[in-house]
This record gives C-alpha cells, sequence and structure tokens, in this order.
C-alpha cells in the first residue's frame, strides 16, 4: 500500500487494545485514533510521521519500595490484587516505519496539558524533531488539568481514611493584571481547584495586600462568593471543579488576593510521576506486541529516553529526580538524559497532600507556595537553616538512575526563580561543587520564554519586551545530549555566572555593576526563598497545617553581574548578545497599569536601546557605547554576527544548520542603521 493511503486508511482506526504482561505497571494501551502528521509530510530518511492519541491505563503496588514515595498512596482504593489504579492521555508522533526512527525518545513533560517541545525545538527550523528521527511523545500527568484543547490529562484517585473524606487547610492566590469581576482560583486557565467543605466555605477568610510583604487586610465575607462549576467537554468531565472568586467591585490589578479555606478529598497527584516513570519505561523496554513503538524486526523503537520539560514540567523533572523516579519497579533507568529547561532553583508542588501542580513560585505572587525549596543544586550540600544534608540527585545516585543531566535556564530565572541556587550554596556564598553527570547553560540576557527577535511593546511592563531567541541554543544541547548518551562524547562544556569568577554578583545595583541609565529605573526586589514553616508533618508526610506559612530565614540568590553596555557577564550568549544593538534585561518592572508599580513583572526581561549616534548618547546622558561608535554600518555588524554564530557551532552549543538562520534575522535590525 502506497504511504500516503495507508496514513488514510489508519486515520480511521477505531481501536488498538493491547495488553501489558501482568507484572508490569502499565497495564494496557488503548490507541483509539492513527492520523497522518502534517498530511503525511514525508522526510528525508525518515518518511512520514504518524499521531497516536489514547490512553494508559497503569496498576501500582503501593507496598513496592519504589511506589512508597507516592504520598497518601496507601490511602487509595485498591483492586482486587491490593494495586491502585490510574490512567492518563496518551500522544505519540512517531514515523510510520518505526525502523526510521533515529532510536530516541523524547518525553516532553507537558505543560498544565499542553505540549512544548515542538514550539522549543521546531520552532523557526522546520520541523528540527522530525526532521531528524525523534519520536515524541506525551502523557498527562496533572489530574487538575481541564479537558479541551486537545490537552493530556490524567484521573486519578481520592485518598480517604477509614472511608471518610480527608481534609485540610489549603490556599490559593489570585493577581490579575487588569480589573476583573472574577477570577479563577487555580490562578491559570484551564485547572481544577479543591472544593471546599460546608464548614470550610462558611468560615473561608480572602485578604488583600498589594505587595507580597504587605500586612494582609481582611475583606469581609459578605463582600466576596466562589462560584463553582464542573468542566464537561468533548466527552469528558473535570476531576476537579473550576472555582471562580468574584468580590463585590471586582479584583483589582496588582493586588495579591489569598484565600484560606478547608477542603477534602484530595487526589493522589504523586501518581502522575509514577505515571512519567512506568509509560517511559514500558515503551522503551517492552517488547510485546502491546508496545505501539516495537518495530515489526522486534524490539523498541525507543533505545534511550529523554525527558524535556519547560518551566513548570522542567520543575516535574527535578522533583521526578528528586524523589527518585527515574528507578523503575524492576530498577532500570527510566530516562538516560533530562533537560529541565527554564525550571530555575524550583522543584514543584507535585507530590503533596491536596497538590495543587499549577502553582510555582515568583517574587510577586505565588511566592509562598512549595516550590522554591532546599535542596535546589544537583549534588549534595547542607542547608545552613536545618542542617539537612541533600540534593537533587541523591536518591537517583543510591538506585544507581542518575541520567546525564542538560540544565538550561535564562539569565531571568535568577531574577524570578532562584536560578543561582542551582549551582551554589544556599547561602550564596560559593560555588557549588557540579557533579560528573550534570552540565549546566545560562542563556545570557535572556527570559523565561524564548522572544521573536524583534523587541516589541512592554505589555505590563516598564520596559520593551525581550525579543532574545534562545531556541538554536536549546536545538544544539539536544543533539549535545543524544551524542553524550549514546556516543559517550563529552557534550560543550557548562557556562553559567560563578562566585569565584565574580561574574556571579549581588543583584542589588551597588553590586551588580549595573550603570544607571535615563529614565530605566533598576529593580530593589527579587525572588528569594524562605524556609517556610507548613508545620510538624509537612517535610516527612508532606502535609500542610499552617497557612500561610511562617517564615524562618531566607536564602540568597545572586545574579550575573553587568559589562559596560549593562548585557551580563559569565554567560552563555547568543549573537544578539555577543554583538549587541541594546541591553538585553532579564528583568521586567511592572508598570503603573498592571498594579503593584515597581514589583518584578513575572518571567519577563526587557529590551533598552542603544542611541544611534554619540551625539544621541551624549544628550541623553546614556553611560552605554552608542551604536555607531561601536559598529561602522550594518554590514559589518551582520558580519560580526556571524562569525559569532560559527563560533557557537564551532563549539557544539548550536547547529551548523542554524547559523544561516541567525544571520538571517539580523536583518531585522537593519533599520538601525538607517
Amino acid at each position: 500500500m502506497h504511504v500516503s493511503a495507508r496514513l488514510r486508511s489508519l486515520a480511521f482506526a477505531v481501536l488498538l487494545l493491547v495488553a501489558a504482561p501482568a507484572a508490569g505497571e502499565v497495564t494496557r494501551i488503548e490507541i483509539a485514533k492513527r492520523t497522518p502528521y502534517l498530511e503525511g509530510r514525508v522526510f528525508e530518511k525518515v518518511g512520514a510521521y504518524e499521531r497516536l492519541r489514547g490512553r494508559v491505563t497503569f496498576a501500582v503496588d503501593p507496598a513496592h519500595a519504589a511506589n512508597r514515595q507516592v504520598i497518601d498512596l496507601e490511602l487509595a482504593p485498591k483492586n482486587a490484587q491490593g494495586k491502585v489504579e490510574f490512567s492518563a492521555d496518551i500522544e505519540i508522533l512517531a514515523p510510520v516505519d518505526l525502523a526510521k526512527a533515529n532510536g530516541a525518545l523524547l518525553y516532553d513533560v507537558n505543560n498544565r496539558g499542553n505540549k512544548v517541545a515542538p514550539g522549543q525545538f521546531n520552532g523557526g527550523a522546520d520541523e528540527f524533531l522530525f526532521r531528524k528521527g525523534y519520536i515524541v511523545m506525551w502523557s498527562g500527568w496533572i489530574a487538575e488539568t481541564q479537558p479541551g484543547g486537545d490537552r493530556c490529562r490524567m484521573e486519578a484517585p481520592v485518598a480517604s481514611e477509614n472511608g471518610k473524606p480527608i481534609t485540610g487547610i489549603v490556599r490559593a492566590e489570585v493577581v490579575v493584571d487588569a480589573p476583573e469581576p472574577r477570577h479563577t482560583l487555580g490562578q491559570w486557565a484551564n485547572q481544577g481547584t479543591y472544593e471546599p467543605t460546608a464548614r470550610g466555605l462558611e468560615n473561608a477568610t480572602l485578604t488583600w495586600r498589594q505587595r507580597e510583604s504587605d500586612p494582609r487586610v481582611a475583606i469581609p465575607r459578605e463582600q466576596w462568593k466562589l462560584e463553582q462549576h464542573f468542566v464537561e467537554t468533548d466527552g469528558q468531565r473535570g476531576q476537579l471543579p473550576e472555582i471562580n472568586l468574584a468580590a463585590t467591585g471586582g479584583l483589582q490589578p496588582g493586588y495579591i488576593y489569598e484565600l484560606i479555606y478547608e477542603a477534602q478529598g484530595p487526589i493522589v497527584q504523586g501518581l502522575g510521576l509514577a505515571g512519567i516513570r512506568d509509560v517511559v519505561s514500558y515503551l522503551k523496554y517492552d517488547k510485546s506486541e502491546g508496545n505501539p513503538l516495537k518495530k515489526t524486526a522486534g524490539g523498541s523503537a525507543a533505545q534511550v529516553a529523554y525527558g524535556f520539560g519547560v518551566s513548570q514540567s522542567g520543575r516535574c523533572l527535578r522533583t521526578f529526580l528528586y524523589d527518585g523516579f527515574n528507578a523503575d519497579e524492576a530498577g532500570r533507568m527510566v530516562f538516560d538524559g533530562v533537560m529541565p529547561h527554564v525550571a530555575g532553583a524550583g522543584m514543584g508542588f507535585f507530590n503533596h497532600r491536596f497538590a495543587s501542580p499549577t502553582r510555582h513560585n515568583t517574587q510577586h505572587d505565588n511566592h509562598l507556595f512549595p516550590a522554591d525549596a532546599f535542596p535546589f543544586a544537583y549534588g549534595d550540600d547542607r542547608d545552613p537553616l536545618t542542617g539537612r544534608i541533600d540534593g537533587i540527585l541523591r536518591r537517583a545516585r543510591a538506585s544507581k538512575s542518575v541520567p546525564k543531566v542538560m540544565h538550561t535556564q535564562s539569565s531571568s530565572e535568577y531574577w524570578h526563580r532562584s536560578g543561582s541556587l542551582v549551582h551554589t550554596d544556599p547561602l550564596g556564598q560559593r560555588d557549588a561543587t557540579i557533579p560528573d553527570e550534570v552540565r549546566i547553560y545560562c542563556f545570557g540576557g535572556t527570559q523565561h520564554g524564548a522572544g521573536s527577535g524583534v523587541p516589541s511593546p512592554g505589555g505590563q511592563g516598564q520596559l520593551m519586551r525581550n525579543p532574545a531567541d534562545y531556541r538554536p541554543l536549546v536545538r544544539g544541547l539536544l543533539v549535545a545530549l543524544d551524542a553524550w548518551v549514546r556516543e559517550g562524547k563529552e557534550p560543550p562544556a557548562s557556562v553559567y555566572p560563578k562566585i569565584a569568577e565574580q561574574s556571579l554578583v549581588g543583584w542589588r545595583q551597588a553590586e551588580s555593576g549595573w550603570r544607571a541609565i535615563p529614565g530605566v529605573r533598576y529593580p530593589e526586589v527579587i525572588q528569594q526563598p524562605e524556609l517556610l514553616d507548613r508545620g510538624p508533618d509537612f517535610l516527612a508526610l508532606r502535609r500542610t497545617a499552617i497557612e500561610p506559612p511562617v517564615s524562618r530565614g531566607h536564602y540568597v540568590v545572586k545574579v550575573p553581574g553587568y559589562g559596560p553596555d549593562d548585557n551580563e557577564l559569565g554567560t552563555l550568549e547568543l549573537p544578539f548578545l555577543s554583538v549587541p544593538v541594546a541591553t538585553y534585561t532579564s528583568w521586567n518592572l511592572r508598570n503603573r497599569e498592571a498594579g503593584a508599580e515597581g514589583e518584578l513583572w513575572s518571567l519577563s526581561g526587557g529590551y533598552i536601546p542603544w542611541a544611534k549616534t554619540a551625539t544621541e548618547r551624549k544628550e541623553r546622558g546614556d553611560p552605554r557605547p552608542a551604536l555607531l561608535e561601536r559598529y561602522e554600518n550594518f554590514a559589518e555588524y551582520q558580519e560580526h554576527i556571524r562569525e559569532a554564530a560559527t563560533q557557537l557551532a564551532e563549539r557544539r552549543y548550536i547547529l551548523d544548520e542554524d547559523i544561516e538562520r541567525l544571520v538571517k534575522l539580523a536583518e531585522k535590525n537593519r533599520p538601525l542603521f538607517e
């Protein structure tokens, strides 16, 4: 049958039901739909791809040592075999002819149900992942994600004690950037919230404050209400309801609205991490007909597996490693390599009683949720505030399941996500020892999300948006990770600012080397984690008894220092940073319209153009060199861009194919010289 005809016929497949071996944690995979990818486009040497969408069902033994780290698993309902069942959406993009895949499975940890790897790797690179033959897959791992929008979701059991619902204290925060009559308690769209008990609804408290450190001001009970409904779409119903907060006069921009109430029915959310472990292990090792990646000639098309996650998803990977999930029940390695991207020093609210995976930590909002918490670094270190010794890789090392780790982060992570703590001690006094299996890359002058290459108005920020597009670095480092795992080829050296080299410095202006620019306000705040007391059972059982938590001390963060043009030092620089036409900041401040003026605009950077001529520079009082003081003309500038891109490719930080893309992108700066 011709490939395109075969793909058309596969689109009408009703259901493929496959059973796993009885000993497996994956009990079955149902592929409900197969469709051609990109209308059957044929990639050279790889052929056409198809999209498989279905459901994976699990059954895990609470008594097995590999599952004991799942919080409240012993309190979940069990089947006749004493196992706990749960299920998740699964989606795979793979070559129709699996023998033509490159042998690497790229597991993209979805971000709140949404796929992120295609945008990171394929963006501006003509379907890079599929030209190179990667198998890409997703599975649901968050139970609070609502149905719809092609999101991947998990359905997990609810814990109970002696047949009675478990209750507990829950805190939610809401911050809006423009006036709104109501807003979801989940903060992010399409995420559910735990239901209050009747007592919890009656006794709930709501406060507001303009800044995190401000005193809380109570809002009278008659001036606000909760509006609850279950989301139903595409024949599915959300496991948790959507709960909206509505207040008399509406919600005002920038204010932190904090709701505390008694909730009921905690989901065993840690099964999301176990599910990632088990489905990747199954696809990698299972040789039965039940494995949808089994090649015709036998064996799985996934010889190695890489975990990739962006932001929340990157924090998921760090938590996955920390909680010991990179060894399956048989003790086998799950991920051979991982790329936690823009995760900063955080983990997440992923494996707790009343977990809320959507929560994060930033300077202004969501600051007090359990995300940025010790340990921060991959190697072992001592927490000076508690005396504990721990590290992200400690459990993986004990189980001999340490993967190759490429930790990549924008320089915004140093301001917004405590990024320096990945590679310093908890008090920022010395550089940490980095394990041999870990490489760290800081992308200088970038923000949390990749830019388009073109600066744009600042939205809620006081500065223009940072346009730096770091995706060529992500592509280059994935290829280097693959060679590191499969060929033992050493990857490019880590690049990040260091205390010993004086490129990692205090964040306040007097310590940083920042030279004041007229009209630009330098930050007076930063995201700095705290040791938070959440009650006596939190460390051991991850159960919260105190809300809001009580601060018992601060950890210390630092930032990359600044050079003469106020661009950052000690970082891995894209050509647009090593050959700049502006200052690319990794921070931006909220403007007056967004409220909480002067607080950090979450996860955002900025762009401050240079003056064109020396005369303009002097008239402005700008300490930075003018454009035509640095470059004679656009042709010289563009040639320097080419040289910088070529050097990055030679050092294997980017791919050869991205050199011309970067040179072409430089054309967007031609008007600055005219």
